[in-house]
This record gives structure tokens, C-alpha cells and sequence, in this order.
């Protein structure tokens, strides 16, 4: 029998995910989502500005990537859990409502990639140096993500008695139905079961990444997309482990979860680039087109009673300097 002190250590679950102010759904999910791409657009923009791009830049190709990136994790996650939404009973329109959870974060960086590379094509940046600036950044993102899973007790694994277990609460929805972990639903006061919080172990993980990153960022002349390959293999690392100990309904091959292949595979992907990818690190004109362009001379030119012409003036590139450093 469990002591009342180690129930007492067990982490709560929040009562509820989704609050309404008359006929909207606020909804702790999209939130948080929302709060970690903002946070990843902000502290982005701060890397690229220090390694000589223009502000602005990352909020600009931001306007393709997130767009993209969204419609990627979702379908990823549709596909991998294609019983969920097309199995017998199912409802195919469920597929469409992002906002009850569900997004596939490979499919999510895949077709994010995309539209960066759109955004980034318009407007003559280099995609892996943009990558490297932003890999902290994103993965600091799904960190903050993360706690939406929490509020809606998604993305556990197995039971346990450790004193950091997490309490999944019985829920009761408008329509009276009682079950654990209803997104909609509002929490009864009963402990269904007590399981390893591994959305809070992928959370922490990735904040390891992160300080990982930083700290190689800042040591090493790492460039041409070795630190957002770093950044994929070091997150790829942790959910292999993370994803053996979930029990969570998921599509399986051979026994194991689909996202379990996936994680190996993009790590040994990853881990290859990282090893035949230029070394160094790109100079701030390839950056920043526009400190490549020229002004536009002013005065006159005088005449040249030589032969020769001299030139009119002579036009300071300001951004042509050594590359700053990271300071974020």
C-alpha cells in the first residue's frame, strides 16, 4: 500500500485544459504553443542580429515557417495515429482540430524547414546558417509546448510509485462523459492512476539541449547547419529513451512505436551531416545580403586631366566586420 506521504509528493495534474469565455475556448494546448513560438521568434531574431543578420529577419521567414511547420506535425501525427481518426468509430473530421493536441514534431521541423527555406530564398539568406541561429531557439519552443500536454494529461508513460509521479484525474465533459484525461473535460477529483511524466522528462531534456547548445554555439566556430543537425540529434537522443517508456495508444511496428524508428533514423541522419557538413562558420556578408549592396555615390566626379579617373567618394560597408558573438 502507498504511504500517504509519497501520495502526497505525487505531481497534480491541472484540474482542466480548457477554459471558455462565453462561446470561445481558451485552450492551455494552443497557449502554450503559441507563448513557445513567440518566445523562439524573440531570442531567434537576438542569435541572428549577433551573428550579423538584419533584425526582423526571423519574424519575416517566420510569417512561411510556422505555417508550415503547424500543417507538418499535424499531419505527421495524423498519419502515425491514423486509427485514432480513420479506425472504426472514429471521426475522420476529428483530424482537423489541431486545437485538441496532436502534432508531430518531425513532421512539424520537416515541412517547417520548407517554409523556412521559402522565406529564406525571398529574401537571399543561406537556410542552414539560419538554422544554426534558431536551433536553441526551437527547441526552447517545444520545451514551452510541452507543458501543454500536461494540461491535457496526454503523453504519459507507464504506472509508477515514485515520488514524481503524475496524477492522471478522471474528467466528466458537457456531454457527461467520465474518462481520464478527456481534453475537454474537468476534473472529477479522482485519481484514475499515478504514471511517469514523460512530457515532463522530454521537457527538461530538451532544456539540457539547450544549454548544450548555447555552450557549443559560443566555444566553437560551428556553422553551415551542424548546430541545428546537433540540435536534431541531441532531441532525436532523448526521445528514443522517452519513447520506450510511454504507454499512451500509438502505431507500432514490431513491437515498437513508430516514433521509436523515427528517432533513430533522423538521429543516425543527423549525426552523418554533422560529421560531413563544412566546418566553420559563415561570414556576416553571406547573412546579410544587404550589406553587400552598393550605395548609391553622391558628389560629383571630377575631371581627370591624367588619363585616369578617380573615384568619387567611397561608400563604408558598416556591416562588414568580424562576426559578433552570441550574447543571448
Amino acid at each position: 500500500m502507498t504511504s500517504t506521504a509519497s501520495v502526497l509528493a505525487y505531481l497534480p495534474s491541472p484540474p482542466q485544459g480548457v477554459w471558455y469565455l462565453g462561446p470561445f475556448a481558451l485552450r492551455a494546448y494552443a497557449l502554450c504553443i503559441i507563448v513557445g513560438i513567440v518566445v523562439a521568434i524573440w531570442w531567434g531574431d537576438r542569435r541572428w542580429v549577433a551573428r550579423g543578420g538584419q533584425p526582423g529577419t526571423v519574424l519575416d521567414i517566420a510569417v512561411w515557417a510556422v505555417p508550415f511547420g503547424l500543417i507538418g506535425g499535424r499531419l505527421y501525427h495524423v498519419a502515425t495515429d491514423w486509427q485514432k481518426y480513420f479506425g472504426e468509430g472514429a471521426d475522420p473530421v476529428d483530424a482537423l482540430k489541431i486545437w485538441e493536441g496532436g502534432l508531430g514534431i518531425w513532421g512539424a521541423v520537416a515541412l517547417g524547414a520548407v517554409g523556412a527555406w521559402i522565406g529564406c530564398r525571398r529574401r537571399g539568406i543561406p537556410l542552414p546558417a539560419f538554422g544554426d541561429a534558431l536551433a536553441p531557439a526551437i527547441l526552447l519552443a517545444q520545451a514551452i509546448g510541452r507543458l501543454g500536454n500536461w494540461f491535457n494529461q496526454e503523453l504519459y508513460g507507464r504506472e509508477t510509485t515514485l515520488p514524481w509521479g503524475l496524477e492522471i484525474y478522471e474528467r466528466r465533459n458537457d456531454a457527461g462523459q467520465v474518462a481520464p484525461g478527456l481534453v475537454d473535460g474537468v476534473s472529477t477529483g479522482e485519481v484514475a492512476f499515478v504514471v511517469h511524466p514523460t512530457f515532463l522528462y522530454e521537457l527538461l531534456w530538451n532544456l539540457g539541449v539547450v544549454v548544450l547548445l548555447v555552450l557549443v554555439d559560443r566555444k566553437f566556430a560551428i556553422g553551415h547547419g551542424r548546430l541545428f543537425a546537433l540540435y536534431v540529434a541531441g532531441y532525436c537522443a532523448g526521445r528514443f529513451w522517452i519513447e520506450l517508456m510511454r504507454t499512451d495508444a500509438a502505431t507500432e511496428i514490431a513491437g515498437l512505436r513508430i516514433n521509436t524508428f523515427t528517432s533513430a533514423i533522423v538521429f543516425v541522419l543527423a549525426v552523418a551531416y554533422i560529421v560531413l557538413a563544412p566546418k566553420g562558420r559563415e561570414e556576416p556578408a553571406t547573412l546579410n545580403p544587404a550589406s553587400t549592396e552598393t550605395a548609391p555615390v553622391t558628389g560629383t566626379r571630377a575631371a581627370d586631366t591624367t588619363g585616369t579617373s578617380p573615384s568619387a567618394g567611397r561608400v563604408d560597408d558598416a556591416t562588414s566586420g568580424e562576426s559578433k558573438g552570441d550574447n543571448s
